[in-house]
């Protein structure tokens, strides 16, 4: 729980926690055989590393040689103890899809078994996690094993894939991913992995030469799935499905709306399993994690533009621990109503994950 500068009290769910295995040889230790004697993607491997070091000082664990996000007593400590945190959503982060894909699948099991065994089942914190199990999208008969093996766990609230991938998520060879997401009740997260394998590349434009390049534009990959989902009537197919952009960019997603709109309103004979006008599949639908690098910033009209396009409904606080731009939720707009921080700092995120959290009285 945190107090605002009016001494009211707010809860705080965290969407956006990234955990790693402290090295190679403790991802092994997860791995079967035959992938636990060949090469793995490495836990330390980043292709675009931030000038200035790539986690926020004070993250990794002091005299224990740990990776930071690798200890769950540590990371509770500060997301719990230090910053008022109430729940953290955890987000195992990988390296994307590799040429061999039941290697990916290998590696991805193991995530998921270390995240349930080692934050969601045990530790003084496991309570206050939440989990995110990892599939890959190349393997369906892989990713639904994994979804009927852990989809039922009361900490697991739902399924990430990665925001690079060879092929629009609105094909029709992933439906049978989103239906078995759906009919198990979890949100599909996409996120950015930090090795880019052989999915897209990590902006629109394709490879930047620059980290800051890098940095701005790789969430705007979700336009061109959310487009091609939209399209191709993956909601209209699975009302239930929910999916998650847990990189941001929901500030940019009114003018991409409006255009979606504007084209698709004369064509939609085109698509008849998608009859509804592209902006009416987002309410419900669609939701993205805001950190510290979205917009607009503190300006006078942050509030009316959270608004557009309903954006406010689908919004989630996310730190990003931790990275080097973790956020908090006191750099918040100061425009921002009572009741569009109050969806953006927990009550969206619990309304999607199906959190039950204690409300203060002064809270609505």
């Amino acid at each position: 729980m945190r107090f605002t500068a009016d001494g009211s009290s707010i809860p705080v769910i965290d969407a956006s926690v990234h955990i790693f295995f402290g090295s190679n040889r403790d991802m092994r230790g997860f791995l079967r055989e035959p992938y636990r004697s060949r090469g793995i993607p490495d836990a330390e491997m980043d292709w675009y590393g931030a000038p200035g070091g790539e986690y926020a000082a004070g993250t990794k664990p002091e005299g224990r040689g740990k990776y930071p996000g690798s200890d769950p007593e540590f990371v509770g400590r500060q997301l719990f103890d230090e910053r008022g945190v109430d729940i953290a959503i955890l987000h195992p982060m990988t390296r994307g899809i590799l040429p061999d894909r039941h290697l990916t699948t290998a590696v991805l099991a193991a995530h998921n078994e270390m995240l349930v065994t080692r934050w969601l089942d045990t530790g003084e914190y496991s309570s206050r996690f939440r989990g995110t199990i990892r599939v890959n999208p190349e393997d369906i008969p892989g990713a639904l094993r994994e979804i009927h093996k852990w989809g039922d766990h009361p900490g697991v609230v739902q399924i990430g894939i990665p925001l690079q991938s060879r092929e629009l998520y609105g094909k029709p060879q992933f439906w049978p991913l989103w239906e078995a997401a759906a009919q198990a009740g979890l949100p599909v997260a996409a996120h950015v992995e930090t090795g880019e394998s052989i999915g897209f590349a990590p902006t629109p434009s394709g490879h930047p030469r620059t980290y800051e390049q890098y940095l701005g534009f790789q969430s705007l990959n979700y336009v061109y799935h959310l487009m091609n989902m939209i399209a191709e009537g993956v909601f209209e197919r699975f009302p239930a499905l929910k999916f998650v952009w847990a990189d941001g960019a929901a500030d940019m997603l009114t003018p991409f709306t409006w255009r979606m709109d504007t084209f698709g309103r004369p064509h939609l004979e085109q698509t008849p399993w998608a009859p509804r006008m592209p902006s009416d599949y987002l309410p419900g639908h669609v939701y993205f994690v805001q950190g510290s690098l979205d917009g607009p910033g503190d300006t006078e009209f942050a509030g009316e533009w959270l608004g557009f396009t309903g954006k406010e409904d689908m919004v989630m606080f996310g730190s990003s621990y931790p990275h080097w731009h973790s956020g908090d939720i006191d750099t918040l707009p100061s425009a921002l109503t009572a009741e569009q921080r109050e969806k953006l700092c927990w009550r969206n995120a619990a309304g999607l994950y199906g959190i039950d959290i204690p409300v203060p009285s002064g809270t609505r």
